[in-house]
């Protein structure tokens, strides 16, 4: 018979495991090649001590000579708070009593449940990485009615997405928990299901997830878009400075030289380029010779182009006018502690909520993204694309 017990031991024993490998392996696969730590953290915050090293410490000389400085290395301290990244599952009391007798329903159930967990985390935890951790999604063009907008872009909206209209600065909420009824891509619209008083006074302003201002991962466009990083202004520190070039038009010189002057000026390497499908299959068009295969450097059936032995994959929610040339190394996810799901005083995962009828379970995780080498990044913005 099936009880609350066996059922949260269900959660614990067997699908936790098989939740964590998919979240952790199934993302992305950038998500899937750069480290994951709990030993940059303290407390609530990722700490980390990043190194810009001195070619001066490593000299010739004399026999007797003066031997080099020591103290060649340059230390940034970086700290920042653990994002709080959480995911639910709800099941009603009806369909728990429904399925008490019968172990093949309540696991149906479940699985049902958990996959669609596992798919929203994933979509989410993959946006997260291309972003700022700002939740910035786009800015409004244009105010259609009360209940459709145009924005800049709607790439990776979905229906049931919620969202809030932020203030012109993106800090706060102006218009809260609206939930997108419809997406047009072909348009760049959105329907949501309340109506916005005054909605022309939006226009310009910034869409964000509901709630977000700031409490998400520091994805890539951090490192590529603000003046500052992880507190110091990238004008005055080069090392936070990564590669950026512009093109109208995509050429194999494009990437080529992106490849080499990033790994020329900042001694690291490229490891991995990301990009949208549109512009990896443009990126195949104008390399004939290479050829698709999984990539060893990513170990989940990932498949991806090479370019100068460099895979490239394609990613939904990486823009379709950007390519990211990375080093996986030189990330870390750093974590208080892997996917776990939160329990009460009791022990107890499935607990009842309060005033309906039903039984909620919540997976959390606590993280921050660092990269330890900003400038051994780099970035093509193709415009006009």
């Amino acid at each position: 018979m099936v009880t609350l017990s066996n059922a949260d031991a269900a959660l614990k024993e067997y699908y936790l495991d098989a939740v964590t490998q998919q979240l952790n392996e199934g993302v992305s696969p950038f998500l899937t090649a750069i480290e994951k730590s709990t030993q940059y953290v303290y407390g609530k915050n990722a700490k980390c001590a990043l190194v810009k090293g001195n070619m001066s410490r490593i000299a010739t000389g004399d026999e007797d000579g003066e031997l080099p400085d020591s103290s060649g290395n340059t230390y940034y301290d970086v700290t920042l708070p653990l994002k709080n990244i959480y995911g639910t599952i709800s099941i009603t009391d009806k369909a728990l009593r429904a399925s008490q007798d019968s172990s093949g329903a309540f696991v149906n159930l479940l699985n049902a449940e958990m996959q669609g967990l596992v798919d929203d985390a994933k979509a989410n935890f993959s946006r997260m990485l291309f972003g700022n951790g700002s939740g910035l999604l786009a800015y409004i063009t244009k105010a259609n009615s009360t209940t459709n907008f145009t924005l800049t872009s709607v790439k990776g909206w979905f229906k049931g997405m919620k969202v809030d209209i932020a203030d012109a600065s993106g800090a706060q909420a102006s218009v809260s928990g609206l939930k997108i009824t419809a997406v047009d891509t072909a348009n760049n619209t959105i329907t949501v299901g309340t109506a916005v008083s005054n909605q022309s006074n939006y226009v310009g302003y910034p869409v964000v997830i509901s709630g977000a201002y700031g409490r998400e991962i520091t994805g890539l466009s951090a490192i590529f878009d603000d003046a500052a990083l992880y507190g110091y202004t990238k004008t005055d520190e080069e090392f936070f400075s990564p590669y950026i070039a512009a093109t109208t038009s995509l050429t194999d010189d494009d990437i080529i030289n992106a490849i080499e002057t990033i790994e020329e000026t900042s001694g690291g390497k490229v490891k991995m380029i990301l990009c949208s499908h549109a512009v990896r299959n443009k990126i195949a068009s104008l390399f004939k010779d290479m050829r698709i295969m999984n990539s060893p450097e990513v170990n989940a059936g990932y498949t991806g182009v090479y370019v100068n032995d460099v895979p490239v994959y394609a990613d939904r929610f990486c823009p379709g006018d950007r390519i990211y040339l990375v080093n996986p190394d030189d990330f870390v996810l750093c974590q208080l502690c892997d996917w776990e799901w939160m329990e009460d005083d009791a022990g107890r995962i499935l607990t009842r909520v309060a005033g309906k009828a039903a039984y909620t379970a919540t997976l959390v995780k606590y993280a921050e993204l660092i990269c330890k080498k900003p400038c051994a990044q780099g970035m093509i913005q193709i415009s006009g694309s």
